[in-house]
């Protein structure tokens, strides 16, 4: 019976890890790698070349390349195991028409928790009807009357 509870313990034990673990979203090490880029130097092939394809693409007058890396963890046992933030990079790069790089911008976690955000919302206005409201309206009345025999009187 001990050979029983000895394996088990041992099964369970074994299944343990001291490691974390960490789950990785986006371009590894993107900090490292937004240094080895120059601005008026380093084109788009140079940029994918050594980053990879973007997270997110944007054209407005000029391309937009959006590059994200995110970490996250579990928390230690008294933290009941919530997701801890380990990094969260972003890379905005700004790309002329010719594919030169025109500008970049990097920010880290800390960055991010300086940005301030508008207090201010808009307040959506409910008085008038919307497009769905008025076509079930309109089939009900088509369901109620369908000759409009109804409306023709009126």
């Amino acid at each position: 019976m001990k050979k029983i509870y000895l394996l088990i313990i041992f099964i369970l034990i074994s299944n343990c890890s001291l490691k974390k673990v960490v789950k990785h979203h986006g371009v590894h090490n993107l900090e490292k790698k937004q240094t080895k880029l120059k601005v008026n130097q380093s084109n788009r092939n140079d940029i994918i070349n050594l980053i990879g394809p973007p997270s997110t693409k944007s054209k407005f007058d000029n391309d937009v390349y959006i590059y994200i890396e995110r970490k996250t963890s579990t928390s230690k046992l008294r933290k009941l195991g919530k997701k801890v933030l380990l990094e969260n990079n972003v890379l905005i790069l700004d790309i002329d028409g010719r594919g030169i790089l025109i500008s970049k911008q990097f920010y880290n976690k800390e960055d991010m928790n300086k940005i301030l955000f508008d207090k201010n919302f808009t307040i959506a206005d409910h008085s008038k009807r919307s497009f769905i409201y008025n076509f079930f309206y309109t089939l009900r009345q088509r369901i109620d009357d369908p000759r409009g025999m109804k409306r023709s009187k009126n």
